[in-house]
């Protein structure tokens, strides 16, 4: 692995987090640096819903088959994305800006020392359904994906998921 890379090689899914809070001013550094993700003409459709209530954690986890990490962790991030704000009004171009963003968010979170995972959302309508109904989203802003974060209670080692086969040079 090339070293200049090693933040990226680091970054990790981390489902176990310490009961120790997250402070306010470094939450406001990790959604600046979210928002610095690239976007489809600049649109920067998403919207982010910070929770820290365990309360409310335990409620997202209770919707996600994946996501009972949740209710042990810290700070929660839900990405949602405004269909009138996207490029072209399109939700391709949302999905791709939004998840620009939580990759953005991610690599924040591991910077900065903390551990995060991404929970997909859309397209489980069943998942999408329950984050509606629990923050009162309106039709127009579509949720995309949930990120569980704190300080990790767990490592594992920097790798790379590189494999050649998948790679095509000038043509497939």
């Amino acid at each position: 692995m090339n070293p200049t890379f090693a933040p990226l090689f680091a970054r990790r899914s981390v489902r176990k987090y310490q009961a120790k809070p997250v402070p306010a001013a470094l939450v406001q550094d990790i959604l600046e640096a979210a928002m610095a993700a690239p976007s489809a003409n600049a649109k920067d459709p998403w919207e982010i819903i910070v929770v820290q209530q365990p309360e409310t954690l335990a409620k997202i986890a209770a919707g996600l088959p994946y996501g009972k990490m949740l209710a042990g962790a810290q700070l929660g991030f839900v990405v949602c994305g405004d269909l009138r704000r996207a490029n072209g009004q399109c939700l391709s171009y949302l999905l791709q800006d939004c998840s620009a963003c939580i990759e953005s968010l991610l690599l924040a979170l591991s910077l900065a020392g903390l551990g995060g995972v991404w929970l997909g959302v859309h397209p489980r309508e069943d998942r999408i359904a329950h984050l509606r109904g629990l923050f009162g989203l309106p039709p127009h802003v579509v949720p995309v994906g949930v990120i569980a974060a704190g300080y990790p209670a767990e490592t594992h080692p920097p790798r790379t998921r590189f494999t050649e086969a998948r790679v095509h040079r000038e043509r497939w």
